[in-house]
């Protein structure tokens, strides 16, 4: 059985309240998940911006 499914089976017996702070759970795991991908991001940023500050750089893309 693949994990969704036996999510869903699970979640057929779950009381209204424990719904509620599961849904919670997702939310918060989707919430983690978009804020590691900005730290990424950021973090790429810092490291490129010496190089994106080289002339070099800005000849490439000057005709863009």
């Amino acid at each position: 059985m693949e994990i969704k499914e036996l999510i869903f089976k699970e979640i057929e017996n779950v009381p209204e309240p424990y719904l509620i702070e599961i849904l919670d759970f997702i939310r918060f795991l989707e919430t983690k998940a978009v804020e590691r991908k900005m730290e990424l991001a950021i973090a790429s940023e810092s490291s490129l911006k010496k190089d994106w500050l080289k002339s070099e750089e800005d000849e490439a893309w000057k005709d863009l």
